[in-house]
């Protein structure tokens, strides 16, 4: 019998309430081996995005390379991380931590992706939840980067259902629409896992609550206290919410993708990144490829995205519970 071998994720970040629950998420599953950490600003800034990504690594008695990459937007001026969203720490300002006593690894984000994906050629998965200057400076420092990864998810963008900067753009990327572009067009296998299904599947607070109570271990307390203070936020937009508090899934999509893709439903299709005016920001998406269109930048040099369309959300929030339930974490 054929075992099958662990996927090895960099996680390339922004913590971030539902980034935490992707971490957890990625340390519990049994096929997935986080070997690396890489942190963006996003969420909060990137020196807090690196505090966070020590910390919960560190409370979760779990030893992974963490690193310290882009600080800033490309070109377009750097915005306000967005306190009232996740919390002025990203966790739903806890009330206190613990003292940890991991420390980053001294290369840049940027550089430990070209050094991993050197070191193994075609077994690296990309997994990006953040903007995506990281990933957008690894592709300079190494061009021929998407020859050596296995494959690029990211959560971010939307094509049909309304963004959550502005109508037409999702966060991730609009804080960096040109680095975005960049990646979209590099030409390595990259899947968008975006708003049309990350709006699909909710995580209920109750269940943080019920697998705080089940662990009792300082990890899952966190992850509890961050969620509610994020299904608070969601909770005074969207009145099913706010009737049963929860937050959507977002970055842990990316994770389920690339254990079970058969709970999506893809297209294929060219997409580039709206960088200046009203579609800063935009992920637009090809959906007609018979069609020649006379506006440049829709050629055949421009490679095809696989984009999630709909999503079993039902099978999602199985998949997560199972391995948040199981037992993975050490007292």
């Amino acid at each position: 019998m054929t075992i099958q071998a662990k996927f090895k994720v960099i996680y390339d970040t922004d913590p971030g309430v539902d980034d935490a629950m992707a971490l957890y998420f990625a340390l519990a599953h049994p096929d997935i081996d986080v070997v690396g950490i890489t942190t963006t600003f996003g969420n909060v800034t990137v020196e807090q995005a690196a505090t966070n990504a020590l910390y919960l690594t560190a409370i979760a008695n779990r030893e992974v390379p963490v690193t310290k990459g882009v600080q800033t937007p490309w070109y377009k001026a750097p915005g306000t991380p967005p306190d009232f969203i996740h919390g002025g720490d990203g966790l739903g300002n806890l009330p206190s931590r613990v003292a940890t006593s991991n420390q980053l690894d001294p290369r840049s984000s940027a550089q430990f992706i070209v050094d991993m994906a050197r070191a193994n050629p075609g077994e690296i998965t990309l997994v990006a939840v953040g903007p995506l200057g990281n990933l957008a400076t690894a592709l300079k420092l190494e061009p021929n980067l998407p020859e050596l990864v296995r494959e690029v998810i990211i959560m971010g963008g939307t094509v049909i259902e309304p963004g959550n900067v502005s109508p037409v753009a999702e966060a991730n990327i609009w804080n960096d629409p040109h680095a975005a572009d960049l990646v979209f067009t590099a030409g390595w296998k990259l899947t968008m896992v975006g708003l049309d299904v990350t709006h699909k599947v909710v995580t209920e607070l109750a269940f943080f609550k019920k697998l705080a109570e089940h662990h009792k271990h300082i990890a899952t307390d966190t992850l509890h206290h961050a969620v509610e203070f994020y299904a608070t936020f969601y909770s005074g937009l969207h009145a099913h919410l706010a009737l049963n508090p929860g937050c959507f899934a977002h970055d842990l999509l990316a994770f389920i993708y690339l254990v079970n893709p058969e709970l999506f439903t893809i297209e294929n299709g060219r997409v580039r990144v709206g960088t200046e005016g009203l579609s800063q920001g935009q992920t637009m998406m090809n959906r007609r490829d018979y069609i020649a269109y006379p506006h440049p930048g829709w050629g055949a040099e421009i490679p095809s995205t696989q984009v999630c369309m709909q999503v079993d959300s039902a099978g999602c929030l199985a998949v997560f519970e199972k391995a948040l339930m199981s037992n993975w974490l050490k007292a």
